[in-house]
């Protein structure tokens, strides 16, 4: 039995070793998540999530669970997602620790998370700037990029809140007043992704065709599509070191390392060092909006969106370039 936010939860199996690389088990990542309740709440509370659970652990086979099943307790806080194709279904909501511990108990060792709360499904408080390493990118080479992210939200008056992704990349968040819908922070991130790479082709890239990104960092603008979910801050990832998408301060950009963040590490920044994230007041979009139609009044198309998505209006047609038919 543990607590957690006033409720009693019984953890089936404990023991069970979910981590191979150290024996951490299934009560070691409970332990986890209520060493780092605070930020992780502060991060993620109150919004949808998608749960990836591994029933034998990290080194095991793995599923996406959206739907919150019919023998959940009562107690559980749920809401309604759609897909891109309009199907829906009925997710958690990370009301709050019980929640979270809850699907921990189903093995649950990703939290995928909206950039939208439960109960504004409208509009997104949340801009994610992925920065995606294609094979034979270095972490230093994100580390690069994650500067040029800094510079450009500097100049635009915004402020960013990166975290490690518990794997190859670094993840830039920006907190926004919720007056957009996911379109408008897709656009601006479309933006986002083409100045970067105009400052700085020969290490980032805008392309969404593989075949034209070569040995750079991708920003990947579509991680901001609307109903698409980004692995969660402080959420452990299915790695046998049990690494963590772990918050930083931008003075520790340098220092920082995914494979060095643990679980067994992680709770003991927190207690010494606190959130990095806190603080952080919401923002406005506009900059970064005033940036696309820039772009599009200069004659640039919309990005590509992924094929789960209809056409859109004014998209390129969605065929990699070498397939293109020829003029």
């Amino acid at each position: 039995m543990v607590e957690a936010a006033g409720r009693e939860l019984v953890i089936s199996h404990p023991g069970k070793v979910f981590f191979e690389e150290r024996g951490e088990t299934k009560l070691d990542l409970v332990r986890y998540y209520q060493a780092v309740e605070g930020p992780l709440l502060a991060a993620m509370g109150g919004r949808p999530v998608l749960l990836q659970r591994f029933p034998n652990g990290a080194g095991g086979s793995s599923f996406f669970q959206k739907r919150v099943p019919d023998n959940a307790p009562g107690w559980l806080e749920t809401t309604i997602v759609s897909t891109p194709n309009g199907t829906t279904s009925r997710a958690l909501v990370a009301a709050d620790l019980a929640h979270v511990l809850w699907a921990v108990n189903m093995a649950c060792l990703g939290f995928h998370v909206w950039p939208s709360k439960a109960t504004d499904p409208e509009h997104a408080d949340e801009l994610r700037i992925d920065l995606d390493p294609t094979p034979g990118v270095t972490f230093p080479m994100v580390q690069e990029a994650a500067t040029e992210v800094k510079a450009l939200l500097d100049e635009v008056g915004l402020v960013g809140l990166p975290k490690t992704t518990g794997n190859r990349g670094i993840h830039v968040y920006v907190r926004l007043e919720p007056r957009w819908t996911s379109y408008d922070v897709r656009a601006a991130a479309v933006a986002v992704a083409r100045e970067l790479e105009r400052r700085r082709p020969d290490l980032i890239t805008a392309a969404w065709w593989k075949e034209e990104r070569g040995t750079r960092v991708f920003v990947d603008f579509n991680q901001n599509a609307p109903h698409k979910t980004v692995f969660g801050a402080w959420s452990v990832r299915a790695r046998p070191g049990a690494q963590v998408s772990t918050p930083f301060r931008w003075d520790e950009l340098g220092e920082v390392h995914p494979d060095d963040l643990t679980i067994a590490n992680v709770p003991a920044r927190v207690a010494v060092g606190g959130d990095p994230w806190a603080g952080a007041a919401p923002q406005s979009l506009e900059p970064l909006l005033e940036m696309s139609r820039r772009d599009l009044a200069g004659g640039l198309q919309d990005a590509p969106w992924p094929p789960v998505y209809p056409k859109m209006p004014g998209e390129p047609p969605r065929v990699a370039p070498s397939r293109a038919r020829k003029p």
